[in-house]
């Protein structure tokens, strides 16, 4: 692994572990994972690193409330990928598939008790096999995530903005897309969908958090 590669997966890592909820686990990591994004060079890792010094300065209680206010009540700072593109449609159910296909062909089972789709998982997917292509895929939506918590001028806003700054781009249409869909918002057909599994679980690939 290239040294490019190995700051790309400890950022991805650390990523990851901010968009989890807040928890006892949360708060013990959380000096190593400062640690590391410190010793990281590059715009990605600026990017991060407010957050971390947020998360590190707040009382735990008002970290862990701000979490849920940001997001357990607005689908427009939705975690899961899938949804900004599909919204909670039919057709999301294809796009889950794709993401559980993505990690079986690099040897991964999927074992979380969220969907596959959850962001912090899809960054420890990155994290532990180089594999950028989900992320690439829904680029869009991840801009929507950033802009949306931009717009909500929480500290979160980072994580997805370091996340982004690692991908090729942003390219015009990522960013049209991004604003078209922030204005519009994404469909909603909520029959034969199950519901999204309690936010702030890690998910587990191949029996590791």
């Amino acid at each position: 692994m290239s040294g490019t590669d190995r700051d790309r997966a400890v950022l991805y890592q650390a990523a990851a572990h901010c968009l989890v909820y807040p928890d006892a686990e949360f708060l013990a990591r959380l000096p190593l994972v400062r640690a590391a994004v410190d010793g990281l060079a590059g715009r990605a890792a600026g990017l991060l690193r407010p957050f971390l010094a947020y998360a590190a300065a707040t009382p735990p209680a008002d970290l862990a409330a701000h979490y849920v206010q940001v997001f357990d009540f607005r689908n427009r700072h939705c975690l899961h990928l899938s949804w900004w593109r599909d919204g909670d449609t039919r057709r999301r159910g294809s796009s889950l598939v794709r993401f559980k296909e993505a990690y079986r062909a690099h040897g991964l089972e999927f074992d979380g008790r969220e969907l596959p789709d959850f962001l912090p998982a899809v960054l420890e997917f990155g994290a532990a096999t180089g594999c950028t292509d989900l992320l690439t895929e829904h680029r869009a939506g991840l801009e929507l995530l950033r802009l949306a918590l931009a717009e909500a001028d929480t500290p979160y806003a980072g994580v997805p903005a370091a996340v982004c700054a690692t991908l090729p781009g942003p390219s015009p249409r990522d960013r049209a897309e991004a604003r078209a869909l922030a204005r519009g918002g994404p469909p909603r057909e909520e029959v034969g969908m199950e519901p999204y599994g309690r936010p702030g679980l890690l998910p587990v690939l191949n029996g590791e958090a």
